[in-house]
């Protein structure tokens, strides 16, 4: 057996699902369950049931789930403490991040960081806010990346990227027209919303604080596909500005600033408190505040 194998029954057993195990690894369904047969022929046992309809972990999968925690996490002990002795960033990091976050936000971050230490691999989770949060607590990423606040007091919070939510809307809509517009202004058309996370439950709360009853053209949990249909004039959308600088450069959509509300979309690195954070996770950390720090400096967001 090997450590991918290893990697491969846990995210099986934890989402309780071969093709949807396939889908978080990247590989094909057929792959997953030739690891997970080849693992059973060589323990001698049958690990995953699969009868049903469902897939459940049997009794010896359970203890051998815990020996593949062990394992890795002795793995990845190993690793840290030899990139500790050596001094400098080596092994791995992992990270948490929203869709915009990744597109928009990380990607000169994480090339700088790969410019500066070329020996360390970069793995990307990408997830929602309450799932990154989870992802953070439960120890399975170094840190993740998301919108303050911040409530938990588990949690360190490293503000890096300052940012507010604002109105999009195709570059011939009479919101365009404008310089600026309320909340009421934009509640007056047809919306295309994300369909649950942070974004939308702060807009949701200041629709009934405002006491506004808006239309809801379509809800989608993609901020890309959002701009896609709000650029084909389905409705209008709200999003961070920093998601849609290239769009209205392109002149693909209007940003239209909010005149009554400000809606904050700061992102922040978060870590457990009690985590004791690998040189190369420290060194992501520097770059990333640094980075935004210059941006900021720069008057780009």
């Amino acid at each position: 057996m090997d450590y991918d194998q290893l990697e491969t029954f846990l995210e099986v057993a934890r989402l309780s699902s071969f093709s949807r195990a396939a889908e978080k690894r990247f590989r094909t369904q057929p792959a997953i369950s030739s690891q997970i047969r080849s693992l059973e022929e060589e323990i001698g046992a049958k690990l995953l049931d699969r009868s049903g309809g469902k897939v459940s972990i049997t009794a010896s999968g359970k203890l051998f789930q815990k020996y593949a925690e062990e394992t890795l996490d002795a793995r990845r002990a190993v690793l840290l403490a030899i990139a500790e002795t050596e001094r400098v960033p080596r092994g791995e990091i992992i990270v948490g991040a929203n869709e915009g976050t990744c597109l928009h936000i990380l990607p000169e971050v994480f090339a700088e960081f790969k410019k500066q230490y070329p020996d360390v691999a970069v793995n990307i989770k990408r997830s929602d806010y309450a799932k990154i949060l989870e992802s953070v607590i439960d120890n399975s990423v170094d840190f993740g990346v998301i919108s303050l606040p911040v409530t938990d007091t588990r949690l360190t919070v490293v503000t890096i990227h300052r940012d507010e939510l604002i109105a999009i809307s195709p570059p011939q809509h009479p919101l365009a027209k404008m310089k600026s517009a309320t909340l009421a202004d934009v509640a007056k058309f047809p919306l295309v919303m994300p369909k649950a996370g942070h974004t939308r439950d702060g807009l949701d709360e200041l629709f009934h604080d405002r006491k506004l009853k808006p239309r809801y053209a379509m809800e989608l949990d993609s901020s890309e596909l959002l701009k896609r249909f709000v650029a084909a004039d389905v409705g209008v959308g709200f999003i961070s500005r920093s998601n849609v600088q290239e769009d209205v450069r392109a002149n693909v959509l209007a940003a239209i600033p909010l005149s009554d509300a400000q809606i904050r979309r700061d992102l922040a690195l978060v870590f457990r408190k009690d985590k004791a954070l690998s040189r190369a996770a420290l060194a992501f950390i520097d770059i990333a505040v640094k980075i935004k720090a210059a941006d900021a400096a720069a008057g780009r967001r």
